[in-house]
This record gives structure tokens, C-alpha cells and sequence, in this order.
């Protein structure tokens, strides 16, 4: 009986690590992106910031104008609105909240922090993350 008992409890544990250790690796190619993402809008590069976001016309960006659908439409704005470097700024990321929705999908929530020669701009997002084709990509983005 003791044997069986043994049995279970580290078959228990041991999925519990294979389970943690699955979220450990999405959330860290997660957060990896977001530095990428941090490091490439430092350097004025908006494509490159734009490469955490899935490429697809199904892509919905919420921002203070509203909807905007598309990878392409999404990168236009940006592009619109932060037409330089001394536009950009420097951007940080911090990270509030990460849930697990499901193996293939995760919930962020974070704060960004835009400090510019002038002003400095501060806010919150909502991203939901999806892995396709074998990459975490934000498919939907809430900054206000």
C-alpha cells in the first residue's frame, strides 16, 4: 500500500513539474518578445517591433481611436503617429499579470512607459498572446 501510495505522489509531482516547466518556457519566449520588442522600438525600429505581432489581417489592435484590423493597418498608425525617433522615445515594458488561458494561448496584462526629451506618456495593456506555427504572436492588443 505504502509502494502505491509513493507511486502516485511522484507521478503528482512529476507532472506538476512538466506542467510548470511548460509555462516557464511560453513565458519566457513571451517576455524574451516583449524585449525584443522593447530593444527594437529603442532603436526606432517599428518593423521590428511590429515582429511580435501575428502577421494576419485578423489582428486587432484597441487603441484610443478604436479598431484597427490588420498587421499592415496597425503598423501604418504607428508609423503615423510616431513618425521618428524623438517621437518614439523609450519605451519600457513591466509586466502585472500572466495567466495561462490555455497551452496555446496566454493572457497578459502590463504597463508601458513611453519617456520622451519632453513629456513622458504612461499606460496599460491587455494582450492575448497565441502560439501559431510554432510561435507566441499577440493577436489582439488593448493599450490605453
Amino acid at each position: 500500500m505504502f509502494k502505491k501510495l509513493l507511486l502516485i505522489f511522484v507521478l503528482l509531482v512529476g507532472l506538476n513539474y512538466k506542467n510548470s516547466y511548460g509555462q516557464s518556457k511560453a513565458l519566457k519566449s513571451i517576455t524574451n518578445i516583449l524585449a525584443r520588442q522593447e530593444k527594437a522600438w529603442n532603436n526606432g525600429d517599428l518593423v521590428g517591433f511590429m515582429n511580435g505581432y501575428w502577421q494576419s489581417d485578423s489582428l486587432c489592435f484597441i487603441g484610443k481611436r478604436g479598431l484597427t484590423y490588420g498587421w499592415e493597418a496597425t503598423l501604418a498608425n504607428y508609423k503615423k503617429s510616431y513618425p521618428d525617433t524623438n517621437a518614439m522615445g523609450k519605451l519600457t515594458f513591466t509586466l502585472l499579470r500572466t495567466e495561462k488561458i490555455s497551452n496555446k494561448a496566454y493572457y497578459v496584462i502590463g504597463k508601458w512607459k513611453l519617456t520622451r526629451i519632453n513629456d513622458v506618456l504612461e499606460g496599460h495593456f491587455t494582450l492575448l498572446w497565441k502560439k501559431i506555427k510554432g510561435q507566441w504572436v499577440i493577436v489582439a492588443d488593448h493599450s490605453s
